[in-house]
């Protein structure tokens, strides 16, 4: 039986394959971060991506919605949210939250992770204190692993991981290679009741950035894990059993430089298409602003009342803003309820495609 230890861990890490693996994750990291910067409004990223993020994360623990659903639920129109909606809007909240903390401290702290978790499963039940958790097998309820089950050796652990993340003279690895012994600590740990997976995964992103390899919050895993997700788990078993770190290291940065390239392609093409947006608004209308154009972009089903706050118009301007796009085609207007809402079809198309 498996038996957690304290970091750093005590094996090779940076084999000659894990080495070589890098400089490619790196350069690709590094493009990433400066076509991000070229984004004039970074929360458009951050919010479109984020949501993406949201939704891949949470499929993996088989919290399913559509991403029609999704965006609605984020309009607020008074119509019902599904719960698996609600969960994947609070998974944004987490994110941001976290982004936020580490914005301030530069340090990704105990706090901080169970600040991400208290916004994420909407509790505040904090660091497993009963015992009786288990990691079973969805399929056949096999028992695979069994986590630390007394609230102060969970408690040590993650002070002990709180210490790897933060000081760097506890461990002198590549920051991505201390990423994957990171993520399986954390996972392996296993500290919450509920949100473990989702939690770490945010972790990864915020890691990059305490690191300076990002800039915002847009690196996500997910949707390569989940076209892996067999591999994943395998993998991270494989570690506990044999303690073998080498194929796991590999498949957390190949997972990193693959996800990169797909998200530098993403915000390319998004980049393209708000310049196509930007010339046909200015060269037709007399309301082009550069704020209206965020907007279309920030939110890929918006509203009048979105229009109204991020551009300081009345309502009447908002709504003939809209109207006016949909006529022409720029959007598609959507009635729910009594509510009207807009949606970016071209936008939608390139969020959703993969």
């Amino acid at each position: 039986m498996y038996k957690i230890t304290d970091l750093p861990v005590d094996a090779e890490l940076e084999t000659k394959k894990v080495l070589k693996s890098l400089p490619a994750a790196h350069a690709a990291l590094a493009e990433l971060k400066g076509v991000a910067s070229s984004i004039p409004n970074q929360s458009i990223l951050i919010n479109t991506l984020g949501l993406q993020e949201a939704k891949d994360s949470s499929a993996i623990e088989n919290i399913i919605t559509t991403h029609d659903d999704l965006y609605i639920s984020g309009l607020n129109l008074g119509s019902v949210k599904s719960l698996d909606a609600k969960e994947i809007q609070n998974y944004v909240s987490a994110l941001k939250t976290g982004f936020e903390f580490i914005s301030e401290s530069g340090l990704i702290t105990n706090k901080t992770i169970l600040k991400i978790q208290e916004v994420l499963e909407q509790n505040n039940a904090g660091f497993r204190k009963q015992a009786g958790t288990k990691l079973m097998n969805d399929k056949t309820g096999e028992i695979i692993y069994t986590p630390p089950q007394e609230y102060d050796e969970i408690i040590h652990l993650m002070s002990n991981l709180e210490n790897f993340i933060n000081d760097p003279d506890v461990c002198d690895c590549d920051p991505l290679v201390k990423m994957a012994v990171m993520h399986f600590q954390f996972e392996t740990i296993h500290p919450f009741y509920d949100g473990n997976g989702r939690t770490g995964r945010i972790l990864n992103i915020l890691y990059l950035i305490v690191q300076n390899l990002q800039t915002l919050p847009i690196l996500y895993l997910s949707s390569y894990i989940i076209r892996h997700k067999g591999d994943y788990y395998r993998l991270l078993q494989k570690v506990r059993d044999e303690n073998l770190w080498e194929e796991w290291i590999l498949f957390i940065i190949k997972g990193v430089e693959q996800t990169a390239r797909e998200t530098i392609s993403l915000i390319s093409e998004m980049k393209t298409l708000m310049q196509e947006y930007k010339f046909r608004i200015r060269d037709n209308y007399k309301f082009y602003s550069q704020d209206l154009l965020n907007n279309l972009f920030k939110h890929p089903y918006t509203k009048i009342e979105f229009v109204e706050n991020d551009l300081g118009v009345s309502r009447i301007t908002a709504a003939n803003y809209l109207n006016t796009m949909a006529a022409d085609g720029l959007l598609r207007k959507e009635k729910l309820g009594a509510a009207n809402y807009y949606v970016n079809e071209r936008l939608f198309e390139l969020l959703t495609r993969r």
